[in-house]
């Protein structure tokens, strides 16, 4: 990246946690600005997924993802997330803390600080809400059982469903009444003939798992996407600063 698209780097968060940085570009300023904690999708911190961290950045926003997977790989600890993500604790939340952390003691970061997540990040992004943040950005992220306790003194939440998302039919309804129930300030929208994952720049998954997805329907949606960006960019900076 260059100085008018800003930096985006590999970090090392702490001796076993990698991650991926990104900062604002040269023309947004010197800062300080908001920080952001990205939490990728279930592949990984792909391609896609540095598209992503970038176009945050851009938007002028200092954005950490922590890999989820550095201790072992995809392979061996996507079992482990998962279990993670519903029981609501474990190694992955103590690895986003820890990318909290270092975002927040950084002297480009403001105090306000944000979390974003995609697919198996917008899960932990919606059990984050009550866990520190100022804003959470939560797309088809996965619903916990016991949502009215996860929402309990949750942060303002952005969320962006896909209609044909079999996998959370009726998600989106489902987060809208509870937030409304809670009058936690938020913004839920679920975009007609879209699928899982349609906030990806192109195809996640590779040539197999990529087809597969394709043929399912969770494959991109360049106007839908551009939608959400549009209003979690909104909603952040109204929430963020």
């Amino acid at each position: 990246m260059n100085s008018t698209t800003g930096v985006l780097q590999d970090i090392q968060i702490t001796p076993e946690l990698r991650g991926v940085i990104a900062t604002p570009p040269a023309s947004a300023g010197p800062g300080p600005f908001p920080a952001v904690v990205m939490v990728h999708e279930v592949f990984g911190i792909d391609a896609a997924m540095r598209a992503q961290i970038t176009r945050l950045a851009q938007a002028g926003y200092v954005v950490l993802m922590p890999d989820l997977f550095s201790r072992g790989g995809a392979r061996k600890c996507l079992t482990a997330t998962f279990k993670a993500l519903t029981a609501g604790k474990g190694q992955a939340f103590d690895d986003v803390e820890a990318a909290k952390a270092n975002l927040l003691a950084r002297t480009d970061t403001t105090k306000k600080i944000g979390v974003i997540g995609f697919c198996m990040g917008g899960g932990f992004a919606l059990l984050l809400a009550n866990r520190g943040y100022d804003a959470s950005a939560v797309n088809y992220g996965m619903m916990p059982k016991d949502l009215d306790a996860v929402l309990e003194g949750a942060c303002p939440i952005v969320g962006s469903f896909g209609a044909k998302d079999k996998q959370l039919t009726g998600a989106a309804t489902k987060l809208e009444l509870a937030l409304t129930k809670k009058k936690i300030a938020h913004d839920i929208k679920e975009y007609p003939d879209t699928g899982h994952a349609f906030m990806n720049p192109h195809q996640a998954g590779g040539p197999v798992f990529g087809t597969l997805l394709r043929i399912s329907g969770a494959k991109p949606n360049p106007d839908a996407a551009a939608d959400a960006w549009s209003r979690i960019e909104k909603f952040f900076a109204e929430h963020l600063g």
